[in-house]
């Protein structure tokens, strides 16, 4: 695209006065300037200064195969060519969709054979929590209302959605947030709410908090229970062997749906293809999104299982959801090229056998970094945990806001990661290579040393 010729501040000027970013301190925003990306290759991205900045975070978790792959461009514009756009109302059907949601459920649970197509993650946690309460009315049991969710888990921004989440900060942004028919309970977050404890019994502990809030609330009350396998924004949180299996008996000793949001742990990001292989889960529900294009086009995926369609075709009628682009013909043909290339060049699994124990390898390092409170993770997803004292774990102040001074010292030195709280995290792209990772955490390294000398702290 032929662009207008601007210099950082020319772009920095425009984009204050017209363009809100998400998540943003807007204020903050206006007094420092936005960095102005102009291009990307692989794992790096490239600014209008001209610097390049690893991406250690695949976007927001989606970029799985990187930037700049030609065979993605070449697959939508093909489609574009052949068949621009196509709407899913009115009995109407396309062949990238179909081709879509049969690869998908040729890859999943043999429970799990149909699909839902939406724009994002958000709009995906939306279908599902319309179609759990609908499933229930069709079932004759409509004070079946409640849905569990847990402490710092992310389903998206929407009002549903963010309802769902459990990051206290998304519920002040405006609405009524979160929903009275939504709850929460602790996470299986092990450094903060069992410390100390054997993992496997730790695990059991964490789960038994979801079967106390369904026994609290009563469980022909309670519709669903939502959760990430592990959770991505709200730390690198990754649960005990021990976790999902108790969680998966729980739910089915009180008829309770199960919703897995695998939008960031779907195709690689935990070293298998899906979260639930990983942690053996067969949800009713299945949310996909993010790397299912790799970010190259806006898609999600709500998959849902036969219990659930059966009865919605047999007596639904008309359910009267979806989206303008449900089905997306170009964002479908994307995903399918997508999918291609994950399968052909084995990024899945050069990711679980090859990079996955050398992330971890070199994120337990960290251990001893007089800042690192504790480090988590599965697959090519971490987390470094930034604590004022070690032995207490005493948090720095929320004022301090010292994780997003690491991260800035990590741009500086050209890493991009990200502070979730003060847990500083990383999601690497699956096309990462060993080399490349070597760099990625001596920046990392770099920037944590200067935080902590900024903060007067020593070993």
């Amino acid at each position: 695209m032929a662009y207008r010729e601007m210099d950082t501040q020319g772009w920095q000027v425009l984009d204050r006065a017209h363009y809100l970013h998400p998540f943003t301190d807007h204020a903050s925003l206006r007094q420092g300037g936005a960095r102005v990306a102009v291009r990307g290759e692989g794992i790096y991205v490239w600014d209008t200064e001209g610097t390049r900045i690893i991406d250690g975070l695949s976007g927001l978790g989606n970029v799985n195969i990187g930037y700049g792959r030609r065979e993605l461009v070449e697959a939508a514009a093909s489609q574009m060519l052949e068949l621009s756009y196509c709407q899913s109302f009115f009995k109407t059907t396309h062949r990238s969709a179909v081709m879509l949601a049969e690869k998908l459920t040729s890859m999943l649970p043999d429970s799990l054979n149909h699909v839902f197509f939406q724009s994002s993650g958000s709009e995906a946690n939306e279908t599902a929590i319309r179609l759990v309460r609908h499933y229930w009315d069709l079932a004759g049991r409509p004070q079946k209302r409640m849905i569990i969710g847990r402490e710092l888990a992310y389903h998206g921004s929407t009002h549903m959605a963010a309802s769902l989440s459990g990051i206290p900060p998304m519920h002040s942004a405006g609405g009524d947030i979160p929903m009275p028919s939504v709850t929460h309970i602790k996470t299986a977050y092990q450094y903060r709410n069992g410390f100390g404890m054997d993992p496997a019994e730790f695990g059991v502990l964490a789960a038994s908090w979801l079967e106390d809030k369904i026994l609290e609330l009563g469980p022909d009350n309670v519709a669903a229970f939502i959760a990430e396998p592990a959770q991505s924004a709200g730390g690198a949180l990754c649960p005990p062997e021990t976790y999902w299996p108790e969680i998966q008996r729980i739910c089915r000793k009180y008829d309770v749906l199960l919703i897995l949001d695998e939008v960031v742990m779907g195709f690689g990001r935990t070293g298998h293809w899906f979260g639930h292989r990983r942690y053996g889960i067969e949800p009713d529900i299945l949310q996909l999104g993010k790397a299912i294009t790799s970010g190259y086009l806006p898609l999600s995926a709500t998959v849902i299982s036969d219990r659930i369609a059966d009865l919605l075709i047999d007596k639904g009628g008309e359910w009267a959801h979806g989206y303008t682009y449900s089905g997306h013909p170009t964002c479908c043909a994307v995903a399918l090229e997508n999918i291609r290339i994950l399968d052909e060049e084995k990024l899945v699994e050069n990711a679980g056998a090859t990079l996955a124990p050398y992330f971890k390898a070199k994120l337990d390092s960290f251990i001893d970094h007089p800042l690192i409170g504790d480090v988590r993770s599965v697959g090519l997803m971490g987390g470094l945990e930034i604590v004022q004292d070690k032995a207490t774990r005493e948090a720095f102040p929320y004022e301090a806001h010292i994780g997003d001074y690491c991260a800035a010292e990590g741009l500086k030195r050209g890493l991009a990661f990200r502070a979730n709280g003060d847990t500083m995290s990383l999601m690497p792209p699956l096309v990462t290579t060993i080399e490349q990772f070597d760099t990625i955490f001596d920046i990392a390294r770099e920037a944590l040393d200067a935080t902590a000398k900024e903060f007067g702290v020593t070993a």
